[in-house]
């Protein structure tokens, strides 16, 4: 099995709605996102041949989908009054509203969901909120 691994980084803010700590405060993060991909059998022929995928090509996915989340405000749906997301948007902010409380835990699973619909072979996807501290989704087989 051949594996290749890539990471990108972005900044955004999130919080954690009904959190009782510090991270239901709004906060910001360095977020690292590492995705591994898999495969037993190298491409044959062609400019591409003997690679598992082109890291330009790989690195072009997951930077796109780093960009998506860079300088945003990450939330929950339903976490914010309806007037705070009006407001925030009165004054231009950019947001990423997503159905569930944006852990890293959660976020490794989203990310790992959207890459493969972008037709990557996943292994793993791993999010580090801070340098020390990541959370890994990979399917069990």
């Amino acid at each position: 099995m051949y594996y290749l691994k890539t990471r990108e980084s972005f900044d955004s803010a999130h919080f954690l709605a009904g959190y009782a700590g510090k991270c239901a405060n709004l906060h910001g993060h360095r977020w690292t996102l590492e995705v591994e991909i898999g495969g037993v059998q190298l491409t044959k022929s062609g400019p591409k041949r003997d690679m598992l995928l082109d890291f330009g090509d790989f690195k072009k996915v997951v930077r796109a989908l780093a960009d998506s989340y860079d300088h945003k405000l990450i939330y929950e749906e339903g976490s914010l009054k309806p007037a705070t997301v009006a407001a925030l948007q009165e004054e231009g902010f950019q947001m990423v509203v997503l159905p569930f409380r944006p852990t890293a835990e959660n976020l490794a699973k989203h990310f790992y969901d959207l890459l493969k619909e972008c037709g990557l072979d996943l292994y793993a996807v791993t999010v580090y909120e801070t340098p020390e501290n990541c959370a890994v989704y990979k399917e069990e087989t």
